[in-house]
């Protein structure tokens, strides 16, 4: 068992960032399977537990960042498996610019230097060169349901936060199922399951710049409506 298993749930969820840096060293499969188990405890509608996990490491996951990367310079179109939606905006665009602001700025990143920017982009990519990357699907039965994504979304959330109490980092992403020919073949991922997320895990390179941004949250007032209280 690695990390500090005795941290509280406030330390893990105060203490964990977003891993975009890599230490070059293999997870344990028996680590992984550690945190899943974790994760699985995650509430989901009715028990449908409508989830799979799909771990991935070694020359697969290489095919798949190569697969993503020539497709993208090569201008191939997104081709996610779940709804986007109109492009942000207003306030959503707003944070979703801060973000980047934050992470640019960790980064040495200028406005105006586009090599480095796309640099950052590509790394998304290629799944930020962790060691593993996990891609989570659902069953196209339940491609009508709003429970599915939302459930999917808490088993992720859950996830992450157990591979931190374990030492290990993780980065939530879509840019690395962007290309979903490419993760569908090199993952053997059925043809009945749709693609929705992907989770870059590994352990934090703790000299990689952007790995101690801590990203800008709102404030509960500013999320919270309490109705009723005294």
């Amino acid at each position: 068992m690695s990390g500090n298993p005795d941290q509280t749930f406030a330390e893990v969820v105060q203490g964990r960032r977003s891993i975009r840096g890599y230490l070059d060293k293999p997870v344990p499969r028996e680590l992984i399977e550690e945190v899943l188990a974790l994760a699985m405890r995650s509430p989901s509608s009715m028990n449908t537990q409508p989830y799979y996990f799909h771990v991935i490491t070694g020359e697969p996951l290489d095919r798949i960042r190569k697969g993503n990367t020539e497709r993208i310079l090569a201008g191939e179109p997104d081709s996610r498996e779940f709804r986007r939606g109109q492009p942000f905006s207003g306030k959503h665009r707003e944070r979703q610019i801060g973000c980047a602001v934050q992470l640019f700025e960790a980064m040495g990143i200028e406005r105006d230097d586009k090599e480095k920017r796309q640099d950052w982009v590509l790394r998304g990519f290629r799944q930020f060169d962790a060691p593993v990357c996990i891609i989570i699907t659902y069953d196209k039965e339940l491609s009508d349901s709003d429970d599915t994504p939302f459930d999917c979304g808490a088993v992720t959330t859950a996830l992450v936060n157990a591979a931190w109490s374990r030492g290990l980092g993780c980065v939530i992403n879509s840019q690395g199922i962007m290309q979903s020919p490419v993760v569908r073949e090199h993952a053997a991922i059925p043809d009945d399951q749709v693609i929705m997320k992907a989770v870059a895990m590994g352990w934090p390179d703790e000299d990689f710049p952007a790995n101690p941004v801590k990203i800008t949250r709102r404030k509960v007032d500013e999320a919270a409506r309490f109705v009723g209280f005294d």
